[in-house]
């Protein structure tokens, strides 16, 4: 089995399409030493401008393309400064951004999150179009896809339940993929999951796999029997369970494995799925066996986690952290 220095290796060699909910991630750092005298809350103090960040499907894209992947984008953006912005960002960072579709009726999505010495977030801020986007507008959407995978070597599905990424989209998508023999990855919604039968490997926090399933992982045989009866359901090559403190459970046909979290002190788990994707997804694509690319992701996940926000994560980053777990 390949090294995971020559799985990374390869990385720079893939192409990947990324489609789904597209997010301006938006932080306001500040300070506070009072509370407001109008109501029992906070008053903090904004030290300067804003940051803005890709988040949903835009972080997927942002942290393939610092993992030296190539990649592509298809979803939807408002009309709207912050659409704006988002696709300069995604532009700047490398990032083919020509599948994106404006869509006059809806406003970019946005996540606005109120810190407090950079450690402590006080409050968050969603503005947001949560109804199924149009019927033109996906056949738009379908049209890029089509067009931009006939390049790409794996396709990555994120979907956060904002519109694009319905059942009834998802299965167009995978079956798109399997159609043109393509790897199909996606972190998916509870809501959504019926849509996502058939790809190559799905990815649940643990929240969203005890919705699915219907029952709370109370034990480790709970974990285990549920994990391969949605592997056998949704007819998928693998089932990857993010847990947390725990690690993460990889599920197959042939085998189930969990894999210990990182020993790293945590500073912000926003957006550590989608790094965690990002990685399998290129592993896979570079040839690493399904344990392989999921020991990656878990080491993905543990960098990006150290930070604050969401955040990408590279290569040198994963093998720091890899030489750091084996000493």
């Amino acid at each position: 089995m390949d090294s995971l220095s020559h799985i990374l290796e390869r990385f720079g060699q893939l192409r990947a399409l990324v489609v789904g909910d597209l997010m301006v991630d938006e932080h306001i750092w500040g300070t506070t030493s009072r509370v407001s005298p109008e109501a029992p809350v906070l008053v903090v103090d904004a030290n300067g401008d804003s940051e803005v960040l890709p988040g949903g499907a835009a972080n997927v894209a942002n942290n393939i393309r610092a993992l030296g992947g190539s990649v592509a984008v298809v979803g939807v953006v408002g009309n709207d400064p912050y659409g704006e912005e988002l696709a300069k960002k995604l532009s700047n960072a490398g990032v083919d951004t020509s599948g994106l579709v404006v869509d006059q009726s809806r406003v970019t999505t946005r996540k606005t999150r109120i810190w407090v010495s950079h450690r402590q977030q006080v409050v968050r801020v969603d503005r947001e179009t949560q109804d199924p986007v149009d019927e033109a507008v996906i056949e738009e959407i379908l049209e890029n896809i089509r067009e931009k995978l006939k390049d790409c070597d794996v396709l990555v599905l994120s979907d956060y339940n904002k519109g694009v990424l319905k059942p009834e989209v998802a299965s167009r998508v995978v079956a798109l993929a399997s159609g043109m023999g393509k790897i199909c990855t996606a972190n998916a919604k509870p809501v959504n999951i019926r849509g996502f039968q058939g790809a190559r490997l799905v990815a649940l926090n643990q929240s969203e796999a005890e919705t699915v399933a219907g029952l709370k992982f109370k034990d480790e045989e709970i974990i285990k029997a549920s994990g391969r009866s949605m592997l056998s359901e949704l007819s998928l090559d693998c089932l990857v369970v993010t847990r947390g403190s725990v690690g993460l459970t990889i599920f197959s046909k042939d085998f189930d494995a969990t894999l210990p979290a990182v020993p790293i002190e945590v500073y912000d788990v926003t957006g550590a799925g989608d790094t965690v994707i990002s990685a399998i997804s290129l592993a896979l694509a570079a040839g690493a066996s399904p344990v392989a690319a999921a020991k990656i992701g878990n080491l993905a996940g543990g960098a990006a986690v150290r930070k604050v926000g969401v955040a990408a994560v590279t290569c040198g980053e994963i093998r720091a952290l890899a030489n750091t777990k084996d000493e």
